[in-house]
Order: C-alpha cells, then structure tokens, then sequence
C-alpha cells in the first residue's frame, strides 16, 4: 500500500464526558457506548464477525477497521487472539485514523476506560491482560506523521497497520484480501464522509470470499450502500441498551 503523503496531521483532542466516556469536542460525539467500550467491542466486532471461530486453523486472518480511535477494538480481538489455542498463525489489523491521539491521552484514555470496565464487572484476568496490551500499544505508538506506520507485536505474529490519514482518501488506495471489516467511528449523523457510499463500496473490492463485517450502525443509508455493493445483510441484536447491529457477509467465489 502506498499512499501520498498528507499535508499534516491533526491530532485529536481528549475530553470527557459528564459520565467520564472519552468525548470528541470536534465531532459531538462520543467513543464509545456509555454502557461499556469493552463489552462493546466484543459483542459486536468480534461476536459481530463470528470470531475467534472464522479464524481457527487459518494460516493468517485480515481484520480491517475503518476508525481507529482509542484503538479498543484491536486490544479486545489481540486479547481474544492470545486466549485462543486455535488462533490464526498471522493476525493482521489494519485501521485508519484521521485524528490520532498523541501518545500521552491515549494512554490517559486507556487508564479511564480500563477503570470504568473493571467498576462494571469485568473480569479480573481480562482488565490485566487489556492492560498490559495497551501498555504495549502504546510503547509502540508512532509519531503522528501521515501515512501507514506499521506496528509489530506478539513477535511478528500480530501486525497493526495504523493509517493515518482520511479513509476516504486513503482506502480507494489500499489493496489487501480482507476478511472481517469493523465499521466503526463516530455516528453517521456526526460523520457523514466515514459512511458514504463511495466508501462502503470499497469494501467490496477488498473483501475476500466469504468475508464479514459488523457494526452498531442500523443506519438506512448505510444498510442501502452495503446491499448495493452486494454484501448480504442482516440484523443481529445488538449490545445492551441498543435493540439491533449490523450484520454483512460478501458471498463465497
């Protein structure tokens, strides 16, 4: 994947919710559901997606996410990929971000988000392990210059190409079999461009037979861009107070 350098990166600005959820002052938006960013991200993402099990005995399995943010979504399917004896050898997540939080509030979001996770009951093993992989995550953080920077862990055996850049720039460049697509960010209303049609119809031209998506989004624009693209669609329930997600499959070649 090559693509043209950006003129500059704006980072993203950490703020804070009355009920203490990471806020975005630029978007009106907040990054995740006040319910709980973890059990969100595994109801819908990784359960959204059918994983761990899709990517059992699979040589390497392509994860690609369309909003980075506080990267929740890539810590929750690494945890899931570690606790996995069946996990696919080589695990590549690749994930756009056009405003990046500099390296200090992302972990001071982390440290918030983990706090909240473990006052609402999650398990003690699973908020350590969180921990530890966003204590990684963010040793590794790159400067907050344009383009792909591509992260290493689990040596080699886990790949987090992080683009910084707008998706609907950088994503008609990217050329890579996909087999799950998180889509994610903030709210279509508040974020129009994330879930336009030229976008969403890229996702077609990247996903592998068979390949899945999910998001919390039940958006009628959305579900109409996807289903013109040819993905088959349906509702699934969706993570506490929300009634419905989103559900995709691209058919088998």
């Amino acid at each position: 994947m090559i693509l043209r350098k950006e003129a500059s990166i704006e980072p993203a600005q950490l703020s804070f919710s009355p009920e203490g959820i990471p806020f975005s002052e630029d978007y009106g938006d907040v990054y995740h559901t006040k319910s709980g960013g973890v059990g969100q991200s595994r109801h819908v993402f990784l359960g959204g997606n059918d994983l761990p099990l899709r990517w059992q005995g699979r040589e390497r399995f392509v994860i690609l996410e369309t909003g980075f943010g506080l990267g929740l979504n890539f810590l929750v399917t690494w945890a899931a990929w570690r606790a996995d004896p069946q996990r696919a050898r080589q695990l590549d997540f690749i994930s756009f971000e056009k405003h990046p939080f500099a390296a200090v509030d992302l972990a001071r979001a982390h440290a918030a988000l983990l706090a909240e996770a473990g006052e609402g009951g999650m398990a003690p093993q699973l908020e350590a392990e969180l921990a530890a992989l966003a204590c990684e995550l963010a040793a590794a953080w790159p400067p907050l210059a344009p383009g792909r920077h591509d992260l290493v862990f689990a040596d080699g055996r886990v790949r987090l190409g992080l683009v910084f850049a707008d998706a609907t720039q950088a994503l008609p460049r990217l050329s890579a079999p996909v087999d799950a697509f998180y889509l994610d960010g903030f709210s279509p209303a508040r974020n129009p461009d994330l879930w336009s049609e030229p976008l969403l119809a890229e996702l077609a031209r990247l996903a592998a037979p068979g390949a899945t998506l999910a998001t919390w989004s039940v958006a009628a624009a959305v579900r109409r861009s996807l289903a013109a693209a040819g993905w088959q669609l349906a509702k699934r329930a969706g993570f506490a107070g929300k009634r419905e997600m989103l559900y995709g499959r691209w058919p088998e070649a």
